[in-house]
């Protein structure tokens, strides 16, 4: 077992206050985003066996077998196949979609050949993987997920009464629901920048009008959006999007090609070993519009907010279902009774409430505080959890 070193990704949207809460420190007066768990090596966690300090991708490629397991290289490739973290929302973030597989290693291969540097800003894809991800709310936590109906878009825009609007509801109304959702997105993002600036402007005062009338009412989410991001296209875009809130436990998976934009709130998140990132709005980063719309799916459907399930194997264990098996994400609520886990896979252990003791098979010992984590490799043995009012989560592969 490595109690792990993790580094916290200083991003203007994170939350002052939420991490520094979570880790038990003082705010620094700075946003602080997202706590990195993992391998990736933007950031890979440190772990000190001894000798210093040394990063956890350092420390698998070392010995790929021997961390990871055999059966995990066999399947993945000699790398952790996910990356893990507490993410923070004090502001929105942009809105998003993710590519497939396939469209990941064509998009990488494309901007190789063209020699576009791996940090250049206008690069969409800075390695050949997909980007799943799974996220779980650690309180109420506010987003926007996949596509309304074009009705059901048609009639929020429809509602501001906005004239500018018209156009894009008309849009709304084609009858293949794909090519309404395609054309008026596409329109929104190419709108010429006057059009857009008078549309955005009249928008936002009448999102804000309405908010302020019925502060319960549908429109109440878009203000923080009107608030952070004055005069930014994507309020027009968020209002094609399913409104979500989370509450603590929920949790919300999200495939290649669906929208989506992270508001307000704390989550842990579990994703590929990925930063594949094709944007839509909310942010000053750069938008590649031709790209976006062929990694985005237009169909549209309400969020599945998935509840944990119990697993038979393994007593005390609750799992969030998820349709791939680069990551899989469960949750103990530890209450003094003690719980074993399999250590046939690599796996990280993230304690976010209490205190959690983790015993290897050798007797060996290790507590997790809350925003503590731990790396246990594939050793094939058993590690057994205690700990009383301590809630800790468990990412690791499915095999």
């Amino acid at each position: 077992m490595d109690r792990l070193v993790n580094t916290v990704r200083p991003y203007a949207w994170g939350s002052v206050t939420a991490l520094p809460e979570l880790l038990g420190q003082e705010p620094t007066g700075e946003p602080q985003a997202e706590l990195w768990m993992g391998a990736h090596p933007g950031a890979p966690s440190r772990a000190d066996r001894g000798d210093g300090p040394r990063p956890l991708d350092e420390l698998i490629a070392a010995d790929p077998e021997g961390e990871l397991g055999a059966a995990t290289v066999a399947r993945f490739g000699p790398v952790l196949p996910f990356l893990f973290k507490v993410l923070t929302a004090g502001l929105p973030l942009s809105i998003q979609a993710h590519p497939s597989l396939d469209q990941a290693r064509a998009g990488y291969a494309a901007e190789n050949a063209l020699g576009i540097p791996l940090d250049a800003p206008h690069r969409s894809y800075r390695d050949a993987n997909h980007k799943p991800e799974l996220i779980c709310a650690l309180g109420d936590f506010d987003g926007l997920c996949g596509f309304r109906t074009p009705a059901g878009a048609a009639a929020v825009m429809a509602g501001l009464q906005v004239p500018a609007l018209d156009p894009l509801i008309a849009l709304l109304g084609a009858e293949d629901e794909s090519e309404a959702l395609r054309g008026t997105l596409a329109a929104i993002l190419t709108m010429d920048g006057a059009t857009a600036a008078a549309t955005v402007r009249d928008t936002a005062e009448a999102v804000d009008k309405a908010a302020a009338g019925d502060p319960d009412g549908p429109y109440a989410l878009y203000t923080r959006i009107t608030r952070d991001f004055p005069g930014d296209r994507g309020l027009i875009a968020a209002l094609l999007l399913n409104a979500v809130r989370l509450r603590a436990g929920q949790a919300l998976y999200l495939g290649a090609g669906v929208p989506h934009a992270y508001l307000h709130g704390s989550c842990v998140e579990l994703q590929a070993n990925s930063d594949n990132v094709l944007r839509a709005g909310l942010t000053p980063k750069h938008i590649d519009v031709p790209e976006l719309l062929k990694v985005v799916e237009f169909s549209s459907g309400a969020p599945d907010l998935l509840l944990p399930t119990a697993v038979d194997a393994t007593p005390g264990e609750e799992l969030y279902p998820v349709p791939i098996d680069e990551f899989r994400l469960s949750r103990f609520t530890l209450d003094g009774r003690e719980r074993e886990i399999d250590g046939r896979g690599p796996q990280i252990l993230l304690c976010t409430a209490g205190t959690a003791r983790l015993t290897a098979a050798d007797g060996t010992t290790l507590d997790l505080a809350s925003g503590e984590s731990a790396f246990l490799p594939a050793t094939g043995t058993g590690t057994r959890l205690t700990g009383t009012g301590a809630t800790l989560f468990r990412a690791t592969v499915t095999l």
